[in-house]
């Protein structure tokens, strides 16, 4: 029996949903407009019509770099995401549905990999080994420490435990099926759920990441977020070149969610069915 939403529950997420969009729609609105609608009450619901100035003096602050910053971030997110996806799936698969000595053990481990923090506690001594290497300033530094993560790996080995049977499997290696072709034709398809909330989970965390970034990275070749951080380096604070800079570093985010949210829900739907 299916229980249908009462009036209560709906105007409850009407509001939820304009409580939490209403931050980003003027963030947006303010880029359109000038520093004097910050301090504005009630503040402004209409868009203005200084976007193109607003964007014009972003483009000028040299000490921002931001179009590089954004490029930059491209450049890492996507790089990162993609390995993060092929590297995830193919030993959450080898975990979930191979048999080979030291499994557990080897799982135990990338388990422990979650519960250590890393960036955090890790800053320094990787910080010196990309100096070693040679890669400190370059976006190599923000990209191979990361190509591949535990917790992709884990969510890709418990949803395969479960979307994968085994007899499908069995039955691909009957017809010959190397594991490398079972992998590629019979558990990737099975995986895309899983696969785009993890790729939408990793590109939103690289895109975001400030720190790393700001340990590694010179000012003259900076992600999206040090650019953005540049904005708000002035003595005075401009307001409206930093949320034109911030409603531009979110479009990305926005499109990719509009262009897979379905499908990135219905993996989370199915993954809670399942479970």
């Amino acid at each position: 029996m299916i229980n249908r939403a009462t009036w209560m529950t709906k105007v409850t997420l009407v509001v939820a949903v304009l409580l939490s969009a209403f931050p980003i729609y003027w963030m947006f609105i303010v880029a359109t407009r000038g520093n004097d609608v910050v301090s504005s009450v009630p503040p402004p619901i209409l868009p203005g019509g200084m976007f193109g100035d607003n964007l014009q003096r972003l483009s000028d602050t040299e000490d921002a770099h931001f179009w590089l910053g954004l490029g930059n971030s491209a450049i890492v997110a996507t790089t990162v995401t993609l390995s993060v996806v092929v590297f995830s799936s193919l030993a959450g698969f080898a975990f979930a549905k191979l048999r080979f000595k030291g499994r557990n053990a080897l799982l135990l481990v990338v388990l422990l990999t979650m519960m250590v923090p890393i960036q955090q506690m890790g800053i320094i001594p990787l910080y010196m080994l990309m100096v070693k290497l040679g890669w400190a300033g370059d976006l190599k530094s923000v990209i191979v420490p990361f190509l591949v993560n535990g917790f992709g790996v884990f969510l890709i080995r418990q949803y395969a435990a479960q979307a994968v049977p085994d007899e499908l499997i069995e039955a691909a290696r009957v017809d010959g099926c190397s594991t490398l072709r079972i992998y590629w034709s019979v558990v990737l398809p099975a995986l895309r759920p899983a696969i785009a909330v993890l790729a939408l989970f990793t590109f939103m965390q690289t895109w975001n990441e400030f720190i790393w970034p700001l340990a590694v990275l010179t000012p003259d070749n900076p992600t999206v977020q040090l650019s953005i951080s540049r904005l708000n380096s002035t003595y005075f604070n401009d307001y409206t070149l930093m949320f034109t800079g911030t409603a531009l570093a979110t479009v990305p985010l926005i499109v990719i969610f509009v262009l897979f949210g379905r499908q990135i829900i219905g993996g989370i739907m199915e993954g809670a069915v399942k479970a």
